[in-house]
């Protein structure tokens, strides 16, 4: 018989999911399993149970006292959980006695015919079993601080904090070098636009230094973090200038008295002096934004000729030369050399392919595209020809990836201007040597587009349009708790439903740290962070999923296999037990998973309940339409 207590029942909705499922899976057989399973009252079909429609069906059976407990049977619980839940809630119920039973990922999309039908009604089975022994939860509440913390002074970081700040928090901005701006302030001009980079830096900082509500904290780095979201306790230490370069730059901007953006050539702006002796600070804090940026790639001695050849520089390197470079008989002037002819070259430290790339020193190959690189050659590419028509520029590429507004016009103008396109195959990279011809270099390519023929192409100049890599804040990364993806840039919980959020509440991303952006992107992101950042504190409180770890102290013998066990250091021995702050879980359950005693309860997911669903896989046969549910023994 039931193992429930005394009630109404349980309500078993299946979704069509317009197709996606019912076109796979005999979702009547499905539904008729169900309505033969332990004390389920009702089950019922819809094409699309997210919508209005499908979720009144959920509330009018609540409504009339037919049910108790709820599943539903459809697409994953990623997307439409919350959706569900809130209809319990419209409807008078506690949002957690609601079991979701996924049948589109994990069966429509990989099982075909009566497999799919069986493993659907093996699913819901396991739904239902472990919806006989949900209880009604609350949500975890804080109090949530009205204050942030953004870590990071580039472009990112500035606009979070801007934005933050605008919506009336207290920000600390804690950068790690003397100077804000990141990698804007080493460029000179944007692309599309052309606008000048300097001055938009410059007017960011204005808008940011000019709020009351806003501290920056330049020579500044995050050193150790507790709490939880809405009290974050951070520990900062501020020290002097780490590298010699830092120190010559400061030494600049104190001499001439200015500290705006261009001051110094791609420096950046310098709001503040920088402490003489190591100082630390502690604050309490209730979101943290992470707009920690990027780090470029540079290439390996002897990669295209680079640190072999003089005449071989990275874009970056040739944006810092242009800044000072002349035009003479209409060629670009580098170093006192006009350049006549000059090779444009993609990919360098992206999309790199194993067997035939070296990995960086973390193992790692960077076999993401950044983005970004196609766009910055065109840009210089248009810049150079219009500024020194006879500058003969060829642009040596796997693949043009022109994707935002305004960029493909950039490709297209590009032609129009007689930049050379040349497309080489990936695994047949440009040959750079030493040349005798009067001119510097020579770089040999195979053209793809025409037969394969090998291009031998005599150039002054050669530019390596090198990728973004992540920035190195291993320690910042576990000081933090963030997790990190396979290509090394923080991770995301989900691209698209939580894109600005990590697995840690309270914590959310900004920009380049994440992935491959451009600067529109960057600021959308950034703003998107600190939206949703501040969301939550201007309210004053945070409530919180409740499937957290409980611990029963009787039972506990102060063993510390959680403390070993938790990946996020949650545990605590307190007054000779366990204890585990509700906020802080992530709700993982490795600690109840190995607790020897068995004193740690994850809630929703108790061992009752897991095994109920796993039996309940393991036993039920689907009966035939007509037929009433039978269990075996196996």
């Amino acid at each position: 018989m039931s193992e429930r207590n005394q009630g109404p029942g349980i309500g078993v909705y299946v979704c069509h999911c317009g197709g996606n499922i019912s076109d796979h899976v005999d979702v009547d057989k499905v539904a008729e399993a169900a309505a033969r399973m332990p004390d389920v009252v009702t089950a019922r079909l819809n094409p699309f149970m997210c919508s209005d429609p499908g979720q009144d069906l959920i509330m009018e059976d609540i409504k009339a006292g037919l049910i108790d407990r709820v599943v539903v049977a459809s697409c994953s619980p990623s997307l439409h959980e919350t959706t569900f839940r809130n209809a319990l809630v419209r409807a008078g119920m506690n949002p957690y006695l609601y079991v979701h039973a996924n049948i589109r990922e994990q069966v429509s999309w990989v099982a075909e015919g009566e497999g799919a039908t069986k493993k659907a009604v093996s699913l819901v089975a396991s739904a239902v079993a472990k919806a006989r022994l949900i209880r009604s939860l609350d949500p975890i509440r804080v109090e949530a601080k009205d204050h942030a913390t953004v870590i990071g002074g580039g472009v990112a970081g500035l606009k979070a904090a801007r934005d933050l700040a605008m919506h009336g928090l207290q920000v600390v901005l804690v950068e790690k070098t003397p100077f804000l701006g990141g990698w804007v302030a080493r460029l000179d001009t944007l692309f599309p636009t052309g606008d000048d980079a300097v001055e938009l830096l410059n007017t960011l900082y204005r808008q940011v230094s000019g709020l009351h509500n806003v501290e920056i904290l330049t020579c500044a780095q995050l050193v150790a973090q507790e709490g939880y979201i809405g009290n974050f306790r951070l520990k900062v230490t501020r020290r002097p200038p780490q590298t010699d370069e830092e120190r010559k730059k400061l030494a600049w901007v104190r001499a001439s008295g200015q500290v705006g953006a261009g001051v110094v050539p791609f420096v950046g702006i310098c709001p503040a002096e920088p402490p003489d002796d190591p100082e630390e600070s502690e604050f309490t804090t209730g979101a943290v934004i992470m707009a920690t940026g990027f780090s470029a790639y540079e290439p390996r001695r002897g990669e295209y000729g680079y640190k072999e050849h003089p005449e071989v520089v990275t874009l970056a390197e040739l944006i810092r030369q242009m800044a000072g470079g002349t035009s003479r008989d209409g060629h670009l002037v580098i170093n006192g050399k006009p350049v006549k002819t000059m090779a444009m070259i993609h990919c360098v430290g992206s999309r790199q392919i194993p067997g035939l790339h070296e990995p960086g020193e973390d193992g790692r190959l960077n076999q993401y595209c950044s983005r970004t690189c196609c766009n910055s050659l065109l840009h210089a590419a248009l810049r150079i020809r219009r500024e020194h028509p006879e500058t003969v520029i060829f642009n040596l590429y796997r693949d043009i990836r022109t994707y935002g507004r305004g960029h493909e016009e950039a490709y297209i103008a590009a032609s129009e201007n007689q930049v050379r396109f040349i497309r080489f195959l990936p695994g047949t990279p440009p040959a750079v040597r030493r040349e005798d011809n009067g001119y510097a270099l020579s770089v040999t390519v195979r053209d793809a587009l025409f037969h394969e023929d090998e291009l031998e192409i005599p150039v002054d100049l050669v530019v390596l349009g090198t990728g973004m890599q992540p920035a190195p804040i291993k320690e910042l990364t576990e000081v933090m708790k963030c997790q990190t993806g396979r290509d090394g840039f923080l991770q995301e919980v989900h691209p698209k439903i939580r894109p600005v959020e990590v697995a840690s509440a309270g914590i959310f991303l900004a920009g380049t740290c994440q992935a491959p952006m451009d600067m529109t992107e960057t600021v959308a992101a950034a703003s998107a962070a600190s939206a949703k950042a501040g969301s939550i504190l201007s309210v004053g409180a945070v409530e919180l999923e409740p499937f957290v770890s409980r611990v029963d102290t009787l039972k506990c013998s102060a063993c510390c296999t959680c403390l070993r066990a938790c990946p996020y250091g949650v545990p605590k021995i307190v007054d000779g037990a366990a204890y585990i702050e509700p906020a802080s879980c992530y709700g993982c359950g490795a600690c109840a998973a190995e607790c020897p005693g068995k004193a740690i309860t994850l809630e929703h997911s108790t061992d009752e309940q897991v095994l109920a669903g796993q039996n309940a896989i393991i036993r039920f046969q689907p009966p035939a339409v007509g037929d009433r549910h039978e269990e075996t023994g196996r």
